[in-house]
């Protein structure tokens, strides 16, 4: 049965979403069946380089939203499935996330991600921008 770190995992996730933080990320790692915390940081390009194709993570994300009038932070959670991992740990996953879920429980949108393109900060504002509801268009269709 898989576990989690949950104060760790509590605290960085306090951490994040803590408007006075400079903190905007963090990743969780299997130690055995155990997850645990990973890394934080604040810059973007060091959180996608904490996802590699051999290995399951799960992230948390500030993300900055809005235009020159509004800002507004949004949070992201990413389940992360490296091309390379093993249809029995891909099977898992469900039940895994399932625990990580009881401790990050607010965010924007959820991503399952295999690719680095799937969560470039390009494609993850893309996704916040569409499930924020104002997402108009220039009234063109194509």
């Amino acid at each position: 049965m898989t576990k989690i770190d949950k104060d760790a995992v509590n605290t960085a996730y306090e951490e994040v979403r803590a408007d006075n933080s400079e903190t905007t990320w963090f990743t969780l790692k299997f130690s055995g069946t155990t997850i645990e915390l990973d890394a934080t940081g604040a810059d973007y390009e060091e959180f996608l380089s904490q996802f590699t194709h051999d290995e399951r993570k799960f992230g948390y994300v500030r993300v900055l939203m809005g235009d020159e009038m509004s800002k507004r932070s949004k949070f992201v959670f990413i389940t992360w499935v490296g091309r390379d991992v093993s249809a029995m740990q891909k099977a898992k996953l469900s039940v895994d996330k399932s625990v990580v879920k009881n401790v990050i429980k607010n965010f924007a949108v959820e991503i399952l991600a295999e690719d680095p393109s799937d969560i470039s900060l390009e494609a993850v504002k893309e996704k916040l921008r569409k499930a924020g509801g104002a997402n108009y268009g220039t009234g063109v269709a194509s």
